[in-house]
């Protein structure tokens, strides 16, 4: 299989959490929620190459808190962007060929057969993302007084990690950015190339609230 790389990042500022700490670095269960993000990666693959896209303001912390944790997980650190768009495109200078996965750092709960699939499948088909059903009612604003439903059968919800051929999303980061934006999917799929989806997990949850956090423990507590 060609080499395998994932992009990991973390450059949220935790606001929603109320506090002062980013959210990634937040303890869950004992330990950083950004460790069990790496080490989910490394146990799929203990030869994949990890980039960690990080604010250049939090290197240093980062550094501090594996030491206090003897995190010894091989990574590389590169400076978070002012966007998700410029923290991948940066990540994008250390990885060299293969396929390339990226990685929201607050999603510690992918598990390594949700890896192996996104993987597997970006192989055959250059541009993959993980995708779970909605279970919600949803409705599209026309204006601020009218509204009107969705079909929810064809709605999907988007999760990481999206996978594809290196030197496609290394193409399509050498454009510049658009608010459009809002993940690596949209990028590549501006460029014309075609995004193909694999079954995602309602377990693959974000860690953004302090309920995500208290969901997170249950998680972690019914895997023991």
């Amino acid at each position: 299989m060609k080499r395998k790389n994932v992009i990991i990042v973390a450059g949220g500022k935790g606001l929603r959490m109320g506090g002062d700490l980013p959210k990634q670095f937040i303890p869950l269960a004992g330990k950083p929620v950004l460790m069990r993000t790496i080490e989910a990666f490394f146990a799929y693959d203990n030869d994949i190459n990890i980039v960690l896209a990080l604010p250049l303001s939090r290197h240093a912390y980062w550094k501090e808190l594996c030491a206090e944790y003897r995190f010894a997980i091989p990574h590389l650190v590169v400076a978070g962007g002012e966007t998700r768009f410029h923290s991948v495109k940066n990540g994008l200078a250390l990885v060299e060929g293969g396929i390339v996965g990226v990685q929201d750092g607050v999603r510690p709960f992918v598990s390594n057969e949700m890896i192996k699939r996104c993987f597997h499948a970006a192989i055959t088909h250059r541009a993959v993302i993980p995708v779970i059903d909605s279970t919600d009612s949803l409705r599209e604003m026309i204006d601020d007084e009218k509204s009107k439903i969705i079909d929810r059968s064809k709605i999907r919800l988007v999760q990481t990690p999206q996978v594809f051929h290196a030197d496609v999303l290394q193409r399509a980061y050498e454009t510049g950015f658009k608010d459009t934006f809002t993940d690596d999917a949209s990028v590549v799929e501006a460029m014309g190339i075609d995004v193909h989806l694999v079954k995602g997990e309602v377990t693959n949850i974000k860690i953004t609230t302090p309920l995500d956090l208290k969901t997170g423990e249950l998680i972690i507590g019914s895997s023991l």
